[in-house]
């Protein structure tokens, strides 16, 4: 039987109730999905009055994850960190926030930025690492956001591989491909599991919300532009759109060099892909959000 997993739930209480009044930490062997979960609580029904108190719900394994434009991701416990983070917030701007959230998330667990760091951020909410087997893909961020008689909640679900994923022998029906495995913070951090993880990126995560929550992206472009992976290479858009990636500006939007000129990309649900990568993107299993 696997040990079980000795979440410092109390630790990350202490840490952060104080910022976050109300604030409750709950974790759960199994769910659908933690985003989906928050936003029923906030949502409530007839039954049950909206929650819009700060939470964190850590989920060992999920059976319905949600990531960026509907793709579904299965998580297997102890092999992904996965948690939903819930909390009001009104920020003037919502512009860049799961910007903000990636690079939190890739300064806390990759602190040494000397120019060379292993894990990079790909617009608008993907942590990839890289290493002698290329860019693959870390984490996944998919943030939601409700109203509710003039209250903003958001809810910022984020999945981290851990370990390495051990992929399915070939077959007639899937065989064998120059298939990658997606990146695993083992990598990096050989000893971590899930819950030292958890302790490491929750209370900078919540400094850089409430940061962002006063003063917008524009303080974070420098932080983002440091381990931009797209910056500099050819893109290619959903719509097939090919231009050369230049950056973010001050409200999070990518900016494309295409033929018809700078374009600037705001809606997180176009697809930017580096054109020299994607058949292999393809391939990569679908990094965790929640």
């Amino acid at each position: 039987m696997t040990a079980p997993i000795r979440w410092p739930a109390e630790a990350i209480w202490e840490a952060l109730a104080p910022a976050l009044p109300g604030f409750t930490v709950e974790i759960l062997p199994e769910i659908d999905s933690s985003n989906t979960e928050l936003m029923r609580r906030f949502r409530g029904n007839a039954s049950t009055p909206p929650r819009p108190e700060p939470v964190l719900l850590v989920a060992e394994q999920q059976s319905a994850g949600r990531g960026r434009l509907g793709r579904s991701w299965h998580s297997r416990r102890g092999d992904s960190l996965t948690f939903s983070l819930g909390l009001p917030l009104q920020p003037a701007d919502w512009s860049g926030l799961s910007l903000v959230v990636g690079i939190s998330l890739a300064e806390s667990l990759d602190p040494e930025n000397t120019g060379n760091t292993r894990i990079g951020l790909k617009w608008p909410n993907d942590l990839w690492l890289s290493g002698p087997q290329g860019e693959r893909k870390l984490a996944g961020i998919l943030v939601e956001t409700a109203n509710w008689e003039g209250l903003r909640y958001v809810v910022i679900g984020v999945g981290i591989n851990i370990r390495g994923l051990q992929l399915p022998p070939p077959s007639e029906a899937a065989p064998a491909m120059a298939t990658l495995p997606p990146g695993c913070l083992q990598e990096l951090h050989p000893r971590i599991d899930a819950a030292e993880t958890l302790l490491r990126v929750l209370p900078p995560l919540v400094q850089a919300v409430q940061a962002f929550e006063h003063f917008g992206f524009a303080p974070f472009q420098a932080r983002f532009a440091a381990r931009d992976r797209l910056s500099g290479r050819a893109v290619q858009l959903s719509d097939g759109t090919q231009g050369t990636a230049h950056g973010v500006g001050e409200n999070g939007a990518l900016l494309v060099h295409t033929a018809a000129g700078m374009k600037e990309i705001t809606s997180s649900e176009v697809s930017v892909r580096p054109v020299s990568t994607a058949s292999a993107a393809n391939r990569l299993k679908d990094a965790p959000p929640c």
